[in-house]
């Protein structure tokens, strides 16, 4: 059963928890039907989609201040500046209750899978970093093991703070040997038959039927599984032309001048999605409507 607005929600940080009880104070008196009620519902799913963000935002807005304030000629190169921001932001999040255990846990997972991916990537060419610096693996500047995580760390974020449960969610054996097959055929696909849009029917075929529930203050909304992971998809896309207008990072038609990412870009963004809610998953295994208290 969902718990109403006044009770203490699903596994809050400390300092989530004290937002949460001053915004109830705040909203006792709205109203609980009306234009106004769908008014406050509204507000407040954009203020919980923004605190779910804010790692993702902190390091979008480190990548554009570098780029626009910071110094070609300083002692320390951008992209070791951008590590060392990146590292900070993580060390602030922890030591001011901003992330629970689970949440680091699965920042360091995308980590290391984004990472290994990064280096495969920009050997091949797909895309590159420019600047100089000495925190990389090869070619892969270190803050962008950051960028993965800032995914991981909104999933895990919007799981908690909306209280998500699932409607006919499918084992989750079947969606992780379609995240395996999906994470090969990103290296693969530059040897051998790109089989995405197959993995895409896939994907599709298994999470058709999934219904995601979500609390906001006083409603309890429901949406199809597909449509929030097409909706995260193309919130990426519109944070990567944020991130290749910026300079971190640029696919080979913008070395010499930037324009928008493809649209077709968001197949991949949207398979990747399905790695990233896979590797959730098996963190926080989903739960039907029921089963949460």
């Amino acid at each position: 059963m969902h718990q109403g607005p006044a009770d203490e929600p699903f596994e809050l940080t400390a300092v989530e928890l004290r937002l949460h009880r001053w915004a109830n104070a705040l909203l006792a008196d709205a109203p609980e039907g009306g234009t106004r009620a769908k008014l406050v519902e509204f507000l407040v799913f954009g203020a919980k989609q923004a605190w779910a963000c804010i790692f993702g935002a902190a390091m979008l807005v480190i990548l554009v201040v570098a780029r626009l304030w910071y110094p070609d000629d300083a002692v320390l190169a951008r992209n070791d500046a951008l590590v060392l921001a990146a590292v900070a932001i993580q060390i602030v999040m922890v030591v001011a209750k901003l992330e629970t255990g689970r949440e680091l846990l699965v920042i360091v997972m995308f980590h290391v899978v984004g990472t290994v991916m990064e280096i495969f990537k920009t050997n091949v060419g797909s895309w590159e970093y420019p600047g100089d610096g000495v925190l990389h693996i090869g070619a892969v500047p270190l803050y962008t093991g950051f960028m993965y995580a800032a995914v991981g760390s909104y999933l895990v974020r919007v799981y908690r703070l909306f209280d998500l449960t699932f409607v006919r969610y499918p084992p989750r054996w079947t969606t992780a040997v379609v995240a395996v097959l999906i994470y090969v055929n990103f290296f693969a696909h530059h040897y051998t038959v790109d089989i995405r849009w197959p993995l895409v029917a896939a994907v599709v075929a298994l999470y058709a039927r999934t219904v995601m529930h979500f609390r906001v203050f006083r409603g309890v909304h429901r949406m199809p599984i597909l449509v929030a992971f097409a909706g995260v998809a193309f919130f990426i896309w519109v944070a990567e032309n944020i991130g290749t207008a910026s300079g971190a990072w640029l696919y080979p038609g913008q070395v010499e001048d930037w324009h928008v990412v493809p649209l077709s870009k968001l197949v991949a963004w949207f398979l990747l999605m399905i790695i990233s809610v896979v590797m959730v998953a098996w963190v926080d295994k989903p739960v039907e409507p029921r089963t949460r208290r």
